[in-house]
Order: structure tokens, then sequence, then C-alpha cells
């Protein structure tokens, strides 16, 4: 059994500060990915680079104070991909690959941090450029290799993945174009782990929630990190929680556990 989470934390140095790997400590993790880091490396290594015997991975973004993701492993890797290839999103930090290839099996777990659109229309541009380069990156590895991509993807697929749906529409995250585009990934040989696991939860799949008014106290939320992964990943997968007892950062961390051996 393989323990991989996923957690966005708005912050590494501002997530340590509110205990996140204290907790990590407990949970037994064999790989976290993280997302949003927003550090660089001097500020990140002899700090946050092996935190509880796992040894991190880092993709920062050139931008100071901004993006950047981090994998964190219990084991050693064949190989280390940072970036898909395009240098309007690698120089963002938004991808950090982690290897396990031997005789007889290719496999790849990741951390990735798809954009936002929230911003305006010109984020919002770039988060559809995104997508449109994710797709036949993501196809060309599931022709090649199995994996598990894990992280902050900005987009709940379907109502039942937001409070309010009927009013967020036109807004980014639940666009017709972005729920789309999942849609069509989901439909091409790669899975929504949880949604797999818990095909009809609601409120309690939630896994961010606007710092704007109450939306964490009155779990008014999004599901929009996720478990994307290969079919014979995906049907390893046996249990998944979300940990909302802490608060680290303006997400809860996404653990699923798989029945796979490294």
């Amino acid at each position: 059994m393989i323990r991989i989470i996923s957690a966005n934390l708005n912050g590494i140095r501002s997530a340590a500060s509110k205990g996140f790997f204290e907790w990590l400590q407990g949970q037994q993790a064999d790989f976290v990915g993280v997302q949003e880091l927003k550090a660089q490396a001097d500020q990140v290594q002899g700090a946050f680079d092996a935190p509880q015997g796992l040894a991190g991975w880092f993709h920062y973004a050139q931008k100071k104070g901004y993006s950047g993701v981090g994998l964190y492993s219990r084991h050693t890797p064949s190989d280390v991909i940072t970036g898909i290839g395009v240098p309007e999103f690698d120089d963002e930090g938004r991808w950090v690959e982690l290897r396990f290839d031997s005789p007889g099996r290719r496999l790849s777990i990741i951390s990735c941090y798809f954009p936002s659109g929230s911003a305006g229309d010109e984020r919002q541009a770039s988060k559809f450029r995104f997508l449109e380069a994710m797709s036949p990156h993501l196809q060309s590895l599931c022709a090649e290799r199995e994996f598990v991509l894990v992280g902050d993807v900005n987009i709940a697929h379907q109502p039942i993945d937001l409070k309010n749906w009927k009013s967020n529409q036109k807004n980014s995250g639940f666009l017709p174009q972005e729920r789309d585009w999942m849609t069509a990934l989901i439909g091409s040989g790669v899975h929504d782990v949880y949604r797999r696991l818990h095909p009809d939860t609601t409120e309690d799949s939630y896994t961010w929630w606007s710092n704007r008014g109450a939306a964490y106290a009155n779990n008014v939320g999004w599901r929009i990190d996720y478990h994307l992964a290969t079919a014979a990943l995906a049907d390893r997968a046996r249990s998944a929680s979300i940990y909302k007892a802490q608060k680290f950062s303006d997400h809860a961390p996404l653990t699923i556990d798989y029945d796979l051996a490294l």
C-alpha cells in the first residue's frame, strides 16, 4: 500500500507556521505533492526540503512569491522531470514529475498546479492555453506509462463539486469550457480517483474555500484538488480522505491510499 497526499499550501512558509509539517509527520505518506509554494530555492532548502525522512524535488517560479510546486518521496526516483516543455508555464513552476522505471514498469508520480483564471481575462486566457498544452502532454504520458498526477487543477468538474454551482457558471473554475476539458480528459483514459471512490459525495468533497466572508465556516467550498490517474492505478485506489481538522491554507489536503508496491 502506498499513500499519496496532495496539498496546496498557499505559501510553504505560511503552511509550515500553521503546523503542516507536524501534521505530515504522522501521516506515513509515501508521496506528498505540494503546490503554490510562493518561495524560491534558498527559502526551501535546509528548511522544508527533507521533512521526516522524505526527500523533496521542486519546480520554482521565476517570479518571486508566486506559484511553484514540490513533490516529496520516500522512494528514490530513476528520473526527475520539471516542466512540460512550454516556456510560458515552465517559467511559472507548475510541474514536477518523479519517474520510477524498471524492466516491466514505467511509473510517474506528478505534482502539478494548474493556473487560476480568477484574476481576469488575461489570466483566464493563459489558463486556457495551459489546458490546451496539457491535453496532448497527458495523452502522451498515457501512451507510454502509468501515472498519478496530484494537484490543484482549479476546475470544479460537476455541479456536485461546489456549493453554489448555479451562480458560478460564468466564473473561472466552473466555466463550460473548463468543465468540458475535464470531461474530455476523463473520457480519454485519465481517471478522477476521488470520484471513483466517492461518486455522489457533495459537501464532504470540498477542498478549497474562499477567504471572503464565512465560506469556510459555512462550508461554501469547491472541489478543485485532484488525484488524476491512469486506469490501472485508479483501479488500485482503496480509500480517500480530506483533512479539515486543522487549516493549513485555504485548501485541505487530499489523501488517497493505493494498493501498490514500489
